[in-house]
């Protein structure tokens, strides 16, 4: 089975069992298949996140859907984690939760260490979104076209009970 046929299966089960999926890909070779899935709370914040435990519930659950739909052979690995404090922003319902913050975003041709750093300033609609680049320009940018974006922690508010907008994680 394909990424692409395992996306909303796996996102579904993750919900059912009360986490985001934040982000899935598949890397290794054809005859030894890795699935990495990245989980969240969707209430997460310092304090509140994803434990070891919450991690071994979900893949030990996702073994067993997968294996029942026959999804991946025999050896296959699968990795489940936290998406950490600089979490990826994926999908429009991420681009949605994160109006505001601030991101890194890789577009086409770009190195990871050349990535852009923006302000998220909405989403029109599940295709696109608006953001302030670093020097002030507004751009409105296709979600296909962003190859990878992650959020961007602002350490010196990170944890303070009267963070704004850009402390969050």
């Amino acid at each position: 089975m394909s990424i692409d046929t395992l996306l909303e299966p796996i996102r579904e089960h993750v919900a059912s069992l009360g986490f985001e999926l934040v982000d899935f890909r598949q890397v290794g070779t054809p005859s030894r298949p890795i699935l990495q899935l990245r989980i969240d709370r969707p209430d997460s914040g310092p304090g509140r996140g994803v434990t070891t435990a919450d991690c071994v519930v979900v893949s030990r659950s996702l073994e067993h859907l997968l294996e029942a739909r026959g999804a991946v052979g025999p050896r296959y690995v699968l990795e489940v984690s936290s998406p950490g404090l600089e979490r990826p922003v994926r999908w429009p319902e991420h681009w949605r939760r994160f109006v505001g913050r601030r991101v890194r975003i890789r577009l086409p041709g770009q190195r990871r260490g050349r990535a852009r750093e923006a302000e998220i300033l909405a989403v029109p609609d599940d295709e696109h979104v608006s953001v302030r680049w670093a020097d002030g320009q507004i751009a409105t940018l296709a979600l296909a076209d962003i190859v990878e974006a992650w959020l961007v922690v602002d350490w010196e508010n990170y944890g303070k009970p009267s963070e704004g907008a850009q402390g969050r994680p």
